[in-house]
């Protein structure tokens, strides 16, 4: 647009000096010569047409631009390499599965070179001010890893993106959002549908380096969910800041048929009565209790339906099995003290406590257990400028939590599973960067421990009992991404 607008600039400026030095020739041949006064108040009236010209086509432009603001899908991507060193060490440890069970006690394992590449390839576009799409489309993938593209044969994903019949396409993100007011512009809402982002959320954002955390709280929720969601600004009529957010959506449907794979009869998109395959509901409230600008306090409450578990009569798993919620305190400070310098105004520090409460239905287990059972943890951090770079952060963080303790945190982002759901103890320390001083070269170096007390918490799997063990885990990461 800029270099548009000099060309025309430039034309325009030409044109008119061309012009005035052609009035001047043809005074000059069919008149007198012009006196000094009159050539300058001919250039000052050329000079005058020519910023009313200028004038008329920057509005022009103006309107190109704001036209081609909505009508454009706009894109960006996030592109990450990572190198990661794990290692494990199960000093007390013994598993149960279909064969029979494994005792691991006393064994050990590593991998000294694990790569892994990740392309987000985001979109956004805007009709109208106030109506958003948002999409985003993901790779994800080990160098060198196998990839089940047909569902039966593996190969090597390189191999894979190199045939004519790979159809994979993986849509991570894709929603709708609507925003307004009501009550003459003093409660502004807005509402959504759509597959959202719930990673990355708030607190979990920083050992990420990313300014702008993602919702819900990272503490019990980190994983992305179909839902249909609802927000209120309450802040003329709270607290500063503060905010209520409605989500309902589902996690798993329940073994339906679609119209083209019947395999019991005619029952296209529905399931036999009495089937245990149930839907996995879930709603969730959540929202920030005040926001001034520098203290952020954000709660989440999560319940969720037909949650996995056990019958006890018949021993199946995954099965709908009862009721879990789950709820989270987080507290954020952005800057430490008063008058301390700068180094303490760009320090952020946070704390957050948080409960699971799973509730088996009769005749069902949950955690190994017929009756209702808690978990507790709590999470600190700090971060803090390295005083090396420009804008690079240091990160130290600490997590605890007790033997039930089982969040939804399956999808976070570390090669060893959640730390935060760990049910034991996780230390982690980290240093985000700009490679070369370049914003859109970020690099991270990432150091995690964590000590599991009880059975790892992998995938939320209720019916999974927590067993004492003593595994000691850890992953040093190193990342460069480009983001555009």
């Amino acid at each position: 647009m800029k270099s548009s607008l000099s060309i025309i600039l430039s034309s325009l400026l030409y044109s008119s000096l061309f012009a005035i030095a052609d009035e001047e020739v043809n005074a000059s041949i069919n008149s007198k010569p012009l006196s000094s006064e009159e050539r300058i108040g001919q250039l000052e009236k050329q000079l005058s047409e020519l910023k009313t010209e200028i004038a008329s086509n920057s509005e022009t432009l103006t309107e190109v631009k704001k036209h081609d603001a909505f009508d454009n899908i706009k894109f960006s991507l996030d592109f990450r390499n990572t190198y990661d060193i794990l290692d494990y060490k199960y000093k007390k440890y013994s598993y149960t599965d279909a064969t029979g069970t494994h005792d691991m006690s006393g064994q050990s394992a590593s991998n000294d070179g694990l790569f892994t590449s990740r392309l987000y390839l985001n979109m956004k576009s805007s009709p109208v001010e106030n109506l958003i799409f948002s999409g985003q489309v993901a790779m994800y993938g080990v160098w060198g890893g196998e990839s089940f593209g047909d569902a039966e044969i593996a190969s090597k994903g390189w191999n894979n993106s190199s045939k004519a019949d790979d159809t994979l396409f993986r849509l991570r993100q894709a929603y709708v959002i609507y925003n307004d007011s009501m009550l003459d512009e003093k409660l502004p809402y807005t509402l959504s549908i759509g597959r959202r982002q719930s990673t990355d959320g708030f607190l979990a954002n920083h050992r990420e380096g990313m300014k702008e955390a993602g919702s819900p709280l990272g503490h019990i929720t980190n994983m992305e969910v179909d839902g249909i969601m609802g927000k209120l600004d309450l802040e003329n009529y709270f607290l500063p800041g503060s905010f209520l957010k409605l989500v309902y959506g589902r996690a798993h449907t329940g073994g339906i048929e679609t119209l083209y794979d019947s395999r019991g009869g005619y029952q296209p998109y529905a399931q036999a009565e009495g089937d245990a395959n149930e839907n996995v509901d879930y709603l969730v409230a959540l929202g920030s209790l005040y926001n001034n600008g520098q203290y952020n306090l954000m709660f989440e409450n999560a319940t969720i339906f037909d949650t996995k578990g056990k019958n006890s009569t018949t021993n199946a798993t995954a099965v709908g099995a009862g009721t879990a919620n789950l709820s989270a305190l987080s507290l954020q400070s952005d800057g430490i003290g008063e008058d301390l310098g700068d180094f303490a105004d760009d320090t952020i520090a946070f704390g957050s406590v948080a409960m699971t409460h799973y509730k088996p239905s009769s005749g069902h287990q949950l955690l190994g257990s017929s009756d209702a059972t808690k978990g507790y943890s709590y999470w600190a951090g700090v971060v803090f400028p390295d005083m090396i770079t420009e804008k690079g952060k240091f990160g130290l963080e600490y997590n605890h939590g007790s033997k039930y303790w089982t969040p939804m945190t399956w999808a976070e982002d570390t090669a060893m599973g959640s730390k935060v759901a760990v049910r034991g103890n996780a230390l982690e320390g980290y240093w985000n960067f700009n490679m070369f001083g370049l914003e859109n070269l970020t690099g991270q170096a990432r150091y995690t421990y964590a000590q599991h007390d009880y059975t790892p918490s992998i995938r939320c799997s209720g019916w999974v009992a927590p067993q004492e063990v003593d595994i000691e885990a850890s992953d040093l990461r190193l990342f460069v991404k480009y983001i555009y």
